[in-house]
């Protein structure tokens, strides 16, 4: 079969001589036996990490889990900084959870439930892969979206019974943050977690009411009421 690998702007064509194998494993062959400048991360190689994930016919993907398929095109992550074929810097992805300051900010000593636990299992599962915010469309507009990875992160210490402050999560948030996604599900779709950053930023919206926020889109659109007839 056949696979072509964007590699900085060109589309490079390589013969992979299996069947049947997963992305990852025909990247190491490409490697070994064909181009040795190849450039891509991988680290567990089992679906822990998230270090392999890369678009594969404009969807995200984990390499390692990845069946491939001849005519399949694999190309880096959008919206991160390319270093080498499909290779990227996350470090600007990353530092989203640093802007939603998605952490215990002021903690208490409480028994936690075996219901409450379940309440953020799924979350704290995230794998910060990036594979959510490659796929959101809101970025490439917004650059300083927070993203869907991040506000997952918040929902999760929003709802933890141990955090007695969570209203400095939903004030930061705010700006460049939830109000801005348009709910579309792209991020719910690849992720390899099986994690919903929709509903997450859908509940999170919910809990910012409360504190007496409300979508500033709203109150801008102009619904023809005060128009002529």
């Amino acid at each position: 079969m056949k696979i072509t690998i964007n590699r900085n702007q060109e589309l490079i064509e390589y013969k992979i001589p299996f069947k049947s194998t997963t992305l990852l494993k025909a990247l190491y062959h490409i490697k070994s036996y064909q181009d040795p400048t190849l450039t891509f991360s991988s680290n567990c190689r089992s679906g822990v990490c998230g270090e392999c994930a890369v678009r594969v016919n404009g969807k995200e993907v984990l390499a390692c889990s990845h069946k491939i398929e001849s005519g399949d095109i694999v190309e880096p992550l959008k919206y991160h900084k390319i270093q080498r074929d499909l290779k990227v810097d996350r470090t600007k992805a990353i530092d989203t959870i640093k802007n939603s300051t998605a952490w215990l900010h002021q903690h208490k000593e409480t028994t936690i439930t075996p219901q409450e636990v379940k309440l953020t299992e799924k979350q704290s599962d995230c794998i910060l892969c990036n594979s959510c915010y490659s796929a959101c469309p809101v970025l490439e507009i917004n650059p300083n979206f927070i993203g869907p990875f991040a506000l997952t992160r918040a929902y999760r210490y929003t709802s933890d019974p141990r955090e007695e402050e969570m209203r400095s999560i939903i004030d930061n948030i705010q700006t460049n943050g939830i109000w801005d996604c348009t709910l579309c599900g792209e991020c719910t779709a690849v992720c390899p977690q099986g994690i919903d950053p929709k509903m997450d930023i859908t509940m999170l919206r919910s809990g910012s009411t409360q504190f007496g926020y409300s979508d500033p889109n709203f109150t801008t659109m102009d619904f023809g009421f005060g128009g002529g007839f």
